[in-house]
């Protein structure tokens, strides 16, 4: 892949790489920074890409891992407010739950979740991104939305 072509998939992927980046950051500061970040080390590291059919894969498992390291050296507390993503009026209103619900699952879950379901990745290649088996990103969706349905449920109750 040449570096040319390597631009034009960050610019087809950056939508994705902002909501893999806040999924797990939470801050628009670190999204930034991290997928900055990520953008660099995939221009330096692109002779290590083996085929160009794995480029989109490998620059999203690039910005994952710089998102690790930025949580690693700012551990910290995150409220609730700064951790759900901004929208209008009518679209919180209609969802609130289920956004809340979602950010209360475990960050692996998480992340799981939105890569499945926002970003459309299929089983496969959420294993690769994520370095697991296919088996255990099929448990942590079922366990996922298992928790899901319990908290929605119980919201539903009250």
């Amino acid at each position: 892949m040449k570096k040319e072509q390597l631009g034009e998939l960050i610019i087809a992927s950056e939508d994705t790489m902002y909501h893999v980046a806040r999924t797990l950051l939470r801050n628009d500061a670190d999204c930034a920074d991290a997928i900055q970040e990520a953008i660099v080390k995939a221009f330096t590291k692109l002779h290590a890409l083996k085929s160009d059919a794995y480029a989109r894969t490998w620059l999203i498992r690039i910005l994952i891992n710089e998102c690790y390291k930025i949580m690693r050296t700012e551990k910290r507390i995150v409220s609730l407010e700064s951790y759900m993503p901004e929208e209008s009026a009518e679209q919180s209103k209609d969802y609130s739950d289920l956004y809340e619900a979602v950010s209360q699952l475990p960050k692996d879950a998480r992340l799981t979740i939105i890569l499945y379901y926002v970003e459309g990745y299929n089983v496969r290649e959420i294993a690769q991104l994520l370095d697991l088996s296919e088996s255990a990103v099929k448990n942590r969706l079922a366990r996922a939305r298992a928790r899901l349905k319990n908290e929605l449920e119980a919201k539903e109750a009250l």
